[in-house]
């Protein structure tokens, strides 16, 4: 007879699945307990800086260093080389336009002017030679047009005179055609003599034409290299204050070497140095600001320079109102160079957590203050004070802002 088969309560399929419930349990305390164990670090209170988050306006700028600048400079540059015979201002004198400052020498310069003015007078005496020539030529045609006028008419009496003996036949047809041969020869001198002295007239207006021409260009040569020896005293172009004269007596100087500066006195600007980061949000229009004598003097971009030196590139400021009295060439001032307008935003300290952790993260303080935790936070705009908060970040929340350098990768820090 058939009987009952009891059914197994630990089948391999229950076991396998019991042990799988076993194993995320003990996985889940695992992670729990670890979860339970960050790495923390004591750290004295008195040595880390601590901020307050807070909410107010985010004024965007940075803060960089002008110089006083004359508003227009002229720079003094040698025309001529040579090498310096005298100097009778040094920098700092006040100058007036047309003061002598340098004289120098350049021998070459002297000897080319001799010659060429050598040349000049040669070309003057040939133009003067020609001249007379001409006039010479001239009285000799009209003498020999005379002379020849004369024996022409003398001829003709013959030959007309002939003509009439040989038409009543009393003298031969060799006598006859003797002087008509005659006059004939002195018809035909007389054009010849006329035509040679036209082409030489001609020769010689074209000689005087060159010669003019010449002496027009030698002049105007001359007069040039005249000029080049007056610009071997240097004299100051405009009126202002002679600003440096970087030459000593004796030295020598290449033509077109700057040898100094005249400043302008009739304004100043302000020159400043801007960090290449900034060169994409720095334009004309921009305002600015600095403290002197007690009051805040308004600044404008007016110029921005795009060739970066080492990093930086420079911008020129105006004033926005007029040059505050007892402000001096080359005083140095901080400029307060706004970048936006300000705005609402909640605000974090600077500090040099920053270069440890590139705004990424920060120690939060817990609400005893007891310790501080890492947190992930995101920052956007700074200025020399503050950084904008994004996000991460609540008003009124406390957070170590010095160097973390010394903490290494700890979640937690004790504050003691």
């Amino acid at each position: 007879m058939d009987r009952a088969i009891k059914k197994k309560k630990w089948t391999p399929q229950r076991i396998a699945i019991g042990i799988g419930i076993l194993a995320f349990v003990a996985f889940s305390v695992y992670s729990l307990m670890l979860a339970g164990r960050q790495s923390s670090l004591n750290v004295d209170r008195e040595k880390i800086t601590i901020s307050k988050v807070e909410k107010g306006v985010f004024d965007e700028f940075i803060v960089v260093t002008g110089v006083v600048q004359p508003l227009k400079t002229y720079q003094l540059d040698a025309i001529e080389g040579g090498y310096v015979a005298q100097k009778l201002l040094d920098g700092g004198a006040s100058v007036k336009k047309g003061d002598l400052i340098l004289k120098l020498e350049n021998q070459r310069l002297m000897l080319d002017f001799v010659n060429r003015e050598t040349e000049m007078y040669d070309l003057i005496n040939n133009l003067e030679n020609t001249r007379l020539r001409l006039r010479q030529d001239k009285f000799a045609l009209k003498k020999t047009l005379s002379e020849l006028d004369y024996l022409i008419q003398q001829a003709k009496d013959d030959h007309d005179r002939n003509a009439k003996l040989f038409a009543d036949n009393v003298i031969s047809q060799q006598e006859f055609t003797r002087t008509r041969i005659a006059y004939e020869r002195l018809q035909q001198q007389r054009d010849i003599e006329i035509e040679n002295q036209k082409f030489q007239e001609e020769n010689s207006i074209t000689q005087i034409k060159q010669l003019e021409g010449t002496l027009d260009r030698t002049r105007l040569n001359l007069s040039m290299m005249k000029q080049n020896l007056e610009n071997l005293s240097v004299r100051a172009p405009v009126s202002g204050l002679l600003s440096r004269v970087d030459v000593e007596i004796g030295a020598s100087i290449a033509a077109g070497q700057n040898i100094g500066q005249i400043d302008d006195l009739n304004g100043f600007k302000m020159r400043v140095e801007v960090d290449e980061h900034y060169i994409s949000r720095i334009f004309p229009g921009l305002e600015g600001s600095f403290e002197f004598n007690g009051k805040s003097q308004q600044l404008s971009v007016s110029k921005v320079y795009p060739e970066v030196r080492n990093g930086r590139f420079e911008v020129d400021m105006a004033f926005a109102q007029s040059v505050p009295d007892g402000i001096r060439r080359g005083q140095s001032v901080p400029v307060r160079l706004q970048l936006g307008k300000p705005a609402e935003a909640v605000l974090l300290s600077t500090g040099g957590f920053f270069s440890d952790t590139g705004g990424n993260w920060v120690y939060v303080l817990n609400e005893s203050g007891s310790r501080a935790e890492k947190r992930n936070i995101s920052l956007g705009r700074k200025n020399p004070q503050y950084f904008e908060v994004l996000s991460g970040l609540e008003p009124g929340e406390m957070v170590v802002t010095s160097s973390y350098e010394n903490f290494g990768d700890k979640d937690v820090l004790n504050l003691q």
